[in-house]
C-alpha cells in the first residue's frame, strides 16, 4: 500500500504566498501520495492549538508563515517535542533582506494584503485590461504596455489578465482572417505589441473543444484544416512585417506565456534606458 505524507501549512494572513510556494515546490515531485492541510489566518493560541491538534493526529512536515513570536516559538516547540520538521518559509528571505538592507522587519501580519496606492493601482490596471479585451476600445489601445495579437483561441485573454494582476497595462486584438488588422493596432506605438500564435493542429483541437462545448455541430472555416492552417501562417506572416516579437504558446501554460512577455518587456526597457 502506497504511503500517505502529510503536509501541514500554518499562516496568520490569507495562505496565499505559502500555498504558491507549496504547490510549486509539490510540483516537482510525482508518484506520491501527499494530503495537504491548510490553516489560514492563525492568529490566537487558540486557533494555533486546533491547528496543531490536526497535526498531532496527522503528523508531518510543517510548513508555516508566523509574524507573532510567540505563536512561532510554540508551534516550533511542539514540533520539536512531536519529532516533526516545521520550516519557516520566510526566514531565509527576511534574513538576507535585513541584512541587505541594514534594517529589522515590522513583523505585521498581512501587511502585503493591505490597500494601499500598489494595489489601487493593480486595480485600475485590471480595469483597463477587461475593457481592452478582445478589440475593445481600440481609439484608448496606445496607453496600454503590452497589446497581444493573435488569432482566436490563442489565449491572449486569460494571458493579459494575468499580466495585469502583476501589474502590467495589457490589451488584445484578435486577427480576423482575410480582414486587415485595425489601423489603431498598427499605429500604436508606444505599446510593446507581441504576436502569439498556436500550432495548427492545436488550434483546431482547442476550437473544436469549444464548439462542442457550446453544441455546435455543424463544420465551418473556424475548424477547416486547410483554412487554419493559412490563418496561423497568416498571423505570423504579419508579425514578421511588423518585426513584432512573436511566442509560440502551443505547449506553454498561460503563467508561462505571460513570464515570456514580462522578460520581452524588461528587455524593451533595458534597451530603451542604454539608448537614452
Amino acid at each position: 500500500m502506497e504511503k500517505k505524507f502529510h503536509i501541514h501549512l500554518v499562516s496568520d494572513s490569507t495562505g496565499e504566498t505559502l500555498n504558491a510556494l507549496a504547490n510549486a515546490a509539490l510540483a516537482q515531485f510525482e508518484n506520491v501520495d501527499v494530503q495537504v492541510h491548510f490553516y489560514a489566518l492563525v492568529r490566537t493560541e487558540h486557533q494555533l492549538a486546533r491547528a496543531l491538534d490536526h497535526v498531532t493526529i496527522a503528523p508531518g512536515l510543517v510548513f508555516f508563515t508566523l509574524a507573532n513570536q510567540g505563536l512561532r516559538d510554540r508551534l516550533v516547540a511542539r514540533c520539536d517535542a512531536l519529532l516533526i520538521e516545521c520550516v519557516d518559509v520566510l526566514d531565509a528571505p527576511v534574513t538576507a533582506l535585513r541584512q541587505f538592507l541594514g534594517s529589522t522587519e515590522t513583523h505585521k501580519v498581512g501587511r502585503q494584503h493591505q490597500v494601499d496606492q500598489r494595489y489601487l493601482e493593480r486595480i485600475d490596471t485590471l480595469n483597463f485590461t477587461i475593457a481592452h479585451d478582445d478589440g475593445q476600445s481600440l481609439d484608448t489601445i496606445g496607453d496600454a504596455e503590452v497589446i497581444l495579437a493573435g488569432a482566436s483561441r490563442t489565449s491572449k485573454t486569460p494571458t493579459c489578465v494575468y499580466l495585469a494582476i502583476r501589474g502590467v497595462k495589457a490589451a488584445n486584438v484578435p486577427l480576423v482572417p482575410r480582414m486587415p488588422p485595425p489601423q489603431q493596432l498598427l499605429a500604436a506605438k508606444k505599446p510593446l505589441i507581441v504576436g502569439l500564435w498556436v500550432s495548427p493542429d492545436r488550434l483546431l483541437q482547442v476550437r473544436r473543444n469549444r464548439l462542442a462545448s457550446m453544441g455546435e455541430v455543424r463544420s465551418t472555416d473556424y475548424i477547416d484544416p486547410d483554412v487554419v492552417r493559412e490563418e496561423v501562417n497568416a498571423t505570423r506572416r504579419l508579425f514578421e512585417q511588423h518585426d513584432w516579437p512573436q511566442l509560440d504558446v502551443t505547449r506553454r501554460s498561460i503563467e508561462e506565456t505571460a513570464a515570456a512577455v514580462m522578460n520581452l518587456i524588461t528587455d524593451r526597457r533595458e534597451r530603451a534606458e542604454a539608448g537614452a
